[in-house]
């Protein structure tokens, strides 16, 4: 799906670049497409994606995997139906090996349980198998929340797996195409640091604003 059309940045906001982006997934070809978006940034690009298409928008919930020492910096990600992905190089340069990371590999799962729970409730993911998924974040920097999610959906048997997001880093991009059957990406513009350097406004969202962001995508 490769595309050489430009994008101005940075977008206004999530919601322009969810319009942008759901452009460019009408012309897809999907069939039959199920959204998932990680929250909670992604929610919020995800939400115009699902009302273009016409289909309901719900969450895959993702939990980074901190350095013991460093939280902030990211070592792996898990996501809920699968496994922990871990940056194997990157823990190998840390001398890091994952069995050390167990105790913060349980209390991500804690917390991703949570999320799933305050998200959805009592609810089930809706069916994937055989259908075309579209997985929403904002953006990729490192890549590892996505190749988490990526790699949860992939075990539930999608028929089509596609990544969207409107900007990220060129070498996560190319890296992630391995992980999905297509990558869309509006922009993967140089000196990318952060996803929200290509954003005018990037608050932080709150579990109250994914809440209504899926109760109006449902």
């Amino acid at each position: 799906m490769g595309d050489s059309r430009k994008v101005l940045l940075p977008f206004a906001d999530r919601a322009e670049a969810g319009n942008l982006l759901a452009d460019r997934l009408a012309e897809a070809g999907l069939a039959d497409p199920v959204v998932l978006a990680l929250p909670r940034g992604g929610v919020a690009v995800a939400a115009p994606v699902a009302e273009r298409l016409g289909v309901p928008l719900d969450v895959l919930v993702t939990r980074k995997i901190g350095h013991p020492q460093q939280p902030e910096l990211g070592v792996g990600a898990i996501a809920e139906g699968g496994d922990p992905v871990f940056d194997s190089g990157f823990l190998l340069r840390l001398g890091i090996r994952a069995s050390d990371l167990a105790p913060i590999v349980e209390r991500e799962r804690r917390e991703l349980a949570r999320r799933v729970t305050a998200y959805r409730g009592e609810r089930r993911l809706p069916g994937l198998a055989g259908r075309d998924v579209i997985v929403v974040d904002d953006g990729l920097a490192t890549g590892g929340t996505a190749r988490a999610a990526l790699r949860a959906v992939r075990m539930a048997g999608p028929g089509r797996l596609v990544l969207a997001v409107p900007v990220g880093s060129s070498r996560t991009v190319r890296a992630l195409r391995d992980e999905a059957d297509e990558v869309v990406v509006l922009a993967t513009p140089p000196g990318f640091h952060a996803v929200g350097q290509w954003y005018e406004r990037f608050e932080q969202l709150t579990d109250a604003d994914v809440l209504r962001l899926l109760r109006l995508g449902r």
